[in-house]
């Protein structure tokens, strides 16, 4: 499938009737791994991706970015969704400019953060100029594009429901496709902000404490469950384990455990 072909197929998935994983790979071998495990579409992951880099997140540049997001395209027939983080800029015409070289390495999607490299939201009617230029880039040009607006309300320490919803809903209205609130837990919660929005919303899964399973996420209303960098962090928290192990105890007992090493010859052989 080409790029349109595959963000058509990615808009429909969001119109079934149950929810959907989308994990999150963090380079070509894990994107490969996670395509032969069945799933249905992928995401990047900015933290997985800087972790390999040897950086933290929102220390990769676009030209790094976008180039990652290609080869994780090349390396799957799936549909992919990027996360861009602010869209690597304040003003609306680089958010714009941004998804525009985002269609070109074949992505079927995206996502936009209301989140300024310091952590701080910007004010609502600058988000909102950001995620119409967004739109008008991923919708404007004839092109099928998925543009996933986030309010990252929740990250930066506003548990505020009614401000997230307030936000979710003016993007909405400016043009996003599907909407994001990071940090959500509380059921009660997820269930009021679905009914409070008309677009399909994303759950962030695997958060520390929750315990909320995919059926049940689905009868909330969640269209789609991504992970983040919840993959990244658990590969990388089993490789360090690994090694305190040797480090501190002088054992390899880590080694044990070969399964993983069948799955590798499986699922890259081909």
């Amino acid at each position: 499938m080409n790029q349109d072909q595959k963000a058509r197929y990615f808009q429909s998935l969001h119109q079934e009737g149950e929810a959907f994983v989308m994990p999150n790979p963090y380079d070509r071998g894990t994107t490969r791994l996670l395509e032969g495990l069945g799933f249905k579409a992928l995401a990047t992951t900015s933290a997985g991706y800087a972790f390999t880099r040897g950086v933290l997140d929102h220390q990769i540049s676009r030209e790094e970015m976008l180039a990652h997001c290609a080869e994780i395209v090349l390396a799957t027939s799936l549909p992919v969704n990027a996360d861009l983080g602010n869209g690597f800029g304040d003003e609306p015409g680089v958010v714009a400019e941004t998804i525009g070289l985002a269609i070109e390495a074949g992505l079927a999607g995206a996502s936009i953060e209301d989140m300024k490299p310091d952590r701080t939201l910007y004010p609502i009617d600058a988000a909102v100029r950001r995620i119409e230029a967004a739109a008008e880039a991923a919708h404007g040009k004839g092109c099928s594009f998925v543009l996933t607006a986030r309010a990252e309300n929740y990250l930066v320490g506003d548990r505020n429901l009614g401000h997230v919803i307030t936000r979710l809903q003016a993007y909405q209205e400016a043009g996003a496709d599907v909407l994001y609130a990071p940090g959500l837990g509380d059921p009660v919660e997820i269930a009021e902000l679905v009914r409070s929005v008309d677009r399909p919303v994303n759950f962030l899964g695997g958060i520390p404490g929750h315990g909320l399973s995919v059926p049940a996420l689905g009868k909330l209303g969640v269209k789609r469950i991504s992970v983040g960098s919840g993959l990244a962090v658990a590969a990388f928290g089993a490789f360090l384990k690994a090694a305190r192990e040797m480090r501190d105890e002088g054992t390899f007992v880590y080694a044990n455990d070969v399964s993983a090493y069948g799955d590798l010859k499986e699922f890259l052989s081909s």
